[in-house]
């Protein structure tokens, strides 16, 4: 389906940006699988390496759909699913076949780990020295904390962001969304988009190391900042904005959060005139947001008694019509449902293997010529194991059963196949 996001409409489509390129993740849980989503989702062909018991999101409660864990098919769709025993001399050579004919590794194991398989970087390029092989750790291939297991809520605390996050007053707490995960995966997803780039023109693949702590302290960008250059720690930031009084969220009379960024001094006169008081944008002590800074513990009061004589529609309303950025706090149900993410077709349909449809996010990812890839089910497990060896890679039916016999798929494999087989492709 050909894009229609450019400003003069649809023009002449052609194929999703990463059409061609192939990815091999063997990654699991969030920061992997969510780095080859992006590109799945720029056309890239993603095959899923699975041991034979899955991705351990494939069976994390709460929520199932025929089976399959929610939280796997959040981040899995418009994947395959082959299953491999990456430690057995087996499932090695065919991961090595695979490598041959692939332009990208993606994983996510412990440093050590991957070498301890053969499946490290160093042996890879043997194979394919065009191979571009990302690793995605908790703190990075080197350091005192390398071979550290790590996890969100971790990088979340040792980055410092934690420590922003919250009422003031209160105690630190994780950010709702996994950050320390999906935005190691969309600096991955960057790093490789580069390094393919830069094969196009030596030739030659090469390796590339993301560490979530690294992500999540690059991440603290202007606070980070402040401190570099004041000495001054910074603390929780609450509802707020350090250096913006005005951009902060207040509740209205009707109980709901609405939040307004007014940062500039035309959207504070016209706030002033939003709220009824007119007499504010006069007043000497908050003439400028310098001046607002200095007297914020006398303004925020203000602000939040005059909220509270308005309705949360009232207010937005008025803050729409001034072209003050401002918008009520969405629950998860509220933000799916809004016009503009429905418009976006940032919620699709798809039909899944199994039988069914289910409702999946889409991609943020919008090109003006580029059609948008294709949105398919997330995989079964080990879905389409004997479809890539037979018709990518050339396998004989024999020899795929031999294969299967000899354990290159895990040690009761055999048992499992006739169901696997019968499974959609």
């Amino acid at each position: 389906m050909s894009s229609s996001n450019s400003p003069g409409g649809p023009l002449s489509a052609v194929a999703p940006p990463l059409r061609g390129v192939r990815v091999l993740d063997l990654s699991q849980f969030l920061a992997g699988p969510f780095c080859a989503q992006i590109l799945a989702d720029i056309g890239a062909e993603i095959i899923k390496i699975e041991p034979q018991s899955g991705d351990p999101t494939r069976v994390l409660p709460p929520y199932f759909y025929k089976g399959e864990g929610a939280y796997f098919l959040a981040i899995n769709h418009s994947k395959r699913s082959v299953i491999l025993d990456l430690a057995v001399q087996d499932g090695r050579d065919v991961f090595y076949d695979l490598v041959r004919q692939t332009d990208v590794v993606v994983e996510a194991y412990r440093p050590g780990v991957s070498k301890k398989l053969g499946v490290d970087y160093e042996t890879l390029k043997t194979v394919n020295s065009r191979i571009v092989y990302c690793s995605i750790s908790g703190f990075g291939q080197d350091g005192p904390y390398a071979t550290r297991p790590a996890y969100d809520m971790i990088v979340q605390a040792l980055s410092g962001a934690m420590s922003l996050t919250g009422e003031i007053g209160g105690r630190p707490v994780r950010s709702g969304t996994p950050i320390g995960d999906l935005c190691a995966g969309q600096f991955a997803a960057t790093a490789i988009l580069a390094a393919l780039l830069e094969r196009s023109r030596s030739g030659m693949g090469q390796f590339i190391d993301t560490a979530m702590l690294d992500v999540q302290v690059a991440m603290l960008t202007y606070l980070a900042q402040y401190y570099l250059i004041s000495g001054d720690v910074p603390g929780l930031q609450g509802r707020g904005h350090m250096s913006i009084p005005t951009y902060n969220a207040f509740r209205a009379r009707d109980g709901r959060d609405v939040l307004i960024c007014a940062n500039t001094e035309r959207m504070w006169q016209q706030l002033c005139q939003a709220l009824d008081a007119p007499e504010l944008a006069n007043d000497p002590r908050f003439e400028t947001n310098e001046r607002r800074h200095a007297n914020r513990s006398e303004l925020l009061p203000i602000l939040e008694r005059a909220f509270a004589d308005h309705e949360s529609n009232d207010l937005l309303e008025r803050f729409h019509a001034r072209s003050i950025p401002s918008a009520r706090v969405n629950s998860v149900a509220e933000a799916l449902a809004d016009p503009q993410v429905m418009h976006r077709r940032m919620v699709r349909d798809v039909e899944h293997t199994l039988g069914g449809t289910i409702r999946v996010l889409g991609s943020p990812i919008k090109f003006s010529r580029s059609q948008e890839a294709d949105l398919i089910s997330p995989p079964t497990l080990g879905q389409h194991t004997d479809l890539i060896l037979r018709d990518l890679l050339g396998y004989s039916s024999e020899r795929i059963e031999e294969l299967r016999q000899r354990g290159a798929f895990g040690s009761d494999a055999v048992d499992k196949s006739e169901a696997v087989k019968k499974q959609s492709i």
